[in-house]
């Protein structure tokens, strides 16, 4: 799909499922999880959690149960660890040519500080945008308004607004409202949320759509 940008334009992206797959990260979290708790067998203990996950089982509550391991102690470690996470096919290219006709780089990304940045700096893409808004720093969460808005005051040199998302349950809604140019990237059957078919409605879809952010041409 060509869109057409120049000087004038802001190109706002979402993190999770959109510029990697965020099933990667609970993996990533999964395996040094599954490694400090049993280091000699720990490929069998990840074996467990990922199909207790696949299966809508509490992985937590099972490893608090059988290895005799603290609930929030596990939690935080899956919030801290240093995720080992790669960018989705095309990112990398996408940005690069945003970067040569002058566009503008956003994320908007609901999450705890912390976490986000971690995975930012994993993927190498901490010092891409010109404007980071993350829910738990700025203090609301999509679907508001607020965090949209914070773009456009943040970058007021700037006129045409895009943003590039996957979660048709709150990623759509405000900048739809607010005349953005909607973009979303579909499901490869690997997204965290799959619950798609409850938001069929028109102010929750996307303006236009693409199969991979790769499939993105910039003119």
């Amino acid at each position: 799909m060509d869109i057409k940008v120049n000087s004038q334009t802001v190109v706002v992206f979402d993190l999770d499922d959109t510029l990697y797959n965020e099933l990667n990260y609970l993996q990533s979290a999964y395996r040094e999880i599954a490694f400090k708790t049993d280091p000699k067998s720990w490929h069998k203990l990840y074996l467990q959690m990922f199909s207790l996950y696949r299966c809508n089982e509490n992985v937590f509550d099972f490893l608090a149960k059988n290895h005799n391991l603290d609930k929030s102690e596990l939690i935080t470690l899956y919030r801290n660890h240093k995720p080992k996470i790669a960018l989705a096919e095309g990112v990398a290219e996408l940005f690069q040519k945003l970067r040569e006709k002058k566009a503008g780089l956003g994320l908007i990304t609901d999450g705890r500080t912390g976490t986000q940045r971690a995975k930012l700096k994993a993927l190498g893409i901490e010092n891409s945008f010109d404007c980071i808004v993350i829910s738990e720093e700025f203090g609301s969460e999509k679907p508001s308004e607020e965090n949209y808005l914070a773009i456009e005051n943040q970058l007021p040199e700037y006129t045409d607004f895009y943003y590039v998302a996957d979660n048709v349950k709150k990623d759509f809604i405000a900048p739809n409202q607010l005349g953005w140019e909607t973009i979303g990237v579909l499901d490869n059957g690997l997204n965290i949320h799959n619950d798609a078919h409850l938001y069929m409605t028109k102010k929750h879809l996307p303006k236009k759509y693409v199969y991979r952010i790769g499939d993105i041409n910039i003119i």
